[in-house]
């Protein structure tokens, strides 16, 4: 009897993981052993990490988009629908429309939205570069900015332990900006303050959620001129006189409030009953060797969607998607997972408009920082516009 793998997501996880499925299991799909299916609720695929490069008219944003059936190998079926419930005991997803699709393998890729209306005012008085949309809207801002203050919040799930989307994402816009200020001929008319929250995962009263990166922040920042502020826990913002608030008690007014919002996972996921986190953030408990979801045989996840303490960006799932892929096909063909996961994160930071920075970490190793060269940079574009489109496919 055929056995079906369903993945749900056509995020760099659901696709990823989906071609690489294909490549491992081709003599089974070959023979028609098994089916893989994958659903999205988008005929597109959107490269996420592009979009902080629109926030600063680096582009336009539609090289960064492909459609979603052009990403995926032939043997994969796909279909666009909107999954709305999950039955594990019958092992089966409900979507949108009415349809059911059968699983004897899931995997949850559904990655992370942005929830800015969680605090107060935030989506009315600030803007996030996380977002095409987002940051399009920043583009317009700092384009017409002459003078005053752009300040940079960032907040984390309540639940313990977990990073927000892309951790180094908010260092990686601020430097960004002093860049483009420069750029413009501007940078001494704008004042940028960079706070971050009291609690950040394992640091406390730091600038970053890993130690060795705290420490060394400072002195780049001061560098640029980019004022740092710890212990400031954004709660609430005042759009109409563009006042940000702390939980800790403070104050700050800005022109622009530059914000890495908190993130949930997508409604689907938070009514599936799976997720035991905190404020209902839906993150799915997680084997951090297996990647299969806790309590669940037959069900895989990875990237944005777990509650493991490592990045949720592409650096990982790049590393999570093969530790799917082969335990799956290890267990349709043996009967038990082989491969373990070791938290292993590796990507290149954009630090600035022509400077990037490898970095790479495990569950083990906090990330150790590196030089920072044109050449890092030269090699972050290069994912950016091509290599990650042969990434996605399974091909690297």
């Amino acid at each position: 009897m055929r056995k079906k793998i369903l993945i749900v997501g056509g995020g760099t996880a659901g696709t990823m993981t989906a071609n690489n499925l294909a490549k491992k299991l081709m003599p089974e799909i070959d023979k028609d052993e098994v089916e893989i299916t994958l659903i999205s609720n988008s005929k597109n695929h959107y490269y996420r990490p592009g979009a902080m490069y629109v926030a600063f008219g680096k582009s336009e944003g539609y090289e960064f988009v492909r459609e979603q059936r052009s990403l995926l190998m032939s043997e994969i079926k796909f279909e666009v629908e909107e999954a709305v419930e999950i039955d594990t005991k019958n092992n089966f997803i409900k979507v949108k429309s009415g349809k059911k699709f059968d699983y004897d393998f899931l995997v949850l890729a559904t990655g992370c939205e942005a929830a800015p209306e969680r605090i107060p005012g935030l989506a009315e008085g600030g803007d996030i570069f996380y977002t095409y949309e987002g940051a399009m809207k920043l583009a317009k801002k700092f384009h017409k900015l002459e003078k005053g203050r752009v300040l940079v919040t960032v907040n984390f799930p309540k639940t313990p332990n977990i990073p927000h989307q892309c951790g180094i994402a908010p260092v990686e816009t601020t430097i960004m900006l002093h860049d483009f200020l420069v750029e413009r001929g501007i940078r001494d008319n704008v004042e940028i303050i960079y706070t971050y929250p009291t609690e950040a995962q394992a640091v406390t009263n730091g600038l970053f959620l890993q130690e060795p990166t705290s420490k060394v922040l400072p002195s780049i920042f001061d560098g640029a001129g980019i004022k740092h502020k710890t212990g400031f826990t954004l709660n609430k913002v005042d759009a109409e006189n563009k006042v940000a608030y702390s939980q800790e008690g403070e104050k700050i007014e800005f022109d622009i409030l530059m914000s890495t919002p908190p993130f949930v996972a997508v409604e689907f996921i938070r009514n599936s009953g799976l997720s035991k986190a905190l404020d209902n953030e839906g993150w799915l408990p997680t084997d951090k060797k297996t990647l299969k979801v806790i309590g669940q045989n037959n069900i895989y996840t990875l990237g944005d969607t777990v509650d493991l303490p490592v990045s949720k960006a592409g650096g990982t799932i790049h590393n999570q998607t093969d530790v799917v892929a082969d335990n799956i096909a290890s267990e349709l063909r043996h009967g038990y997972p082989t491969e373990s996961y070791d938290g292993l994160v590796i990507a290149i930071a954009q630090m600035g408009l022509s400077c990037g920075m490898p970095l790479w970490y495990d569950y083990n190793e906090d990330v150790k920082p590196t030089p920072c060269s044109k050449l890092g940079s030269f090699v972050r574009k290069g994912f950016n516009k091509g290599i990650y489109w042969a990434a996605a496919r399974g091909m690297i």
